[in-house]
């Protein structure tokens, strides 16, 4: 808080190291992300950056999408369905988190099938009958 005022995380003021600080994520990074339309920010007269407070949820699904093997290209595509000209609101990530819930699930099962194809069988082979 600043001057007594609480701070509203929708307004415009996180500089990228504050972000860099409470997300963990490298300020490198956030510019990558923003330089890829993954994130955005306004800029003050003198050109710095100014992040609202969303930028830490995306972050967080870009972290998280990148875990499960999403590429860029696919947590953008992802990230495009939350609503522009305002922040998003509890309803809008629950409703990403689930279709990005849905799409690991749907790599986890691929993945299993590919094992289970790659596996050789647990059980031996029947003997061969006696001629």
């Amino acid at each position: 808080m600043q001057n007594g005022m609480s701070f509203d995380w929708h307004e415009p003021g996180l500089t990228i190291g504050q972000v860099a600080r409470r997300s963990g994520v490298a300020a490198s990074a956030i510019r990558f992300y923003e330089a890829q339309g993954l994130v955005s920010s306004d800029r003050t007269a003198g050109n710095q950056r100014r992040y609202h407070g969303d930028v830490m949820c995306r972050l967080a699904m870009i972290e998280a999408c990148q875990r499960v093997g999403l590429t860029l290209a696919e947590v953008g595509q992802a990230l495009a369905a939350l609503p522009s000209g305002r922040a998003p609101n509890r309803q809008d990530w629950d409703s990403l988190a689930e279709r990005l819930r849905t799409e690991a699930q749907s790599r986890i099962d691929q993945l299993s099938q590919v094992l289970g194809e790659l596996a050789p069988s647990a059980e031996p082979d029947p003997p061969e009958p006696d001629a």
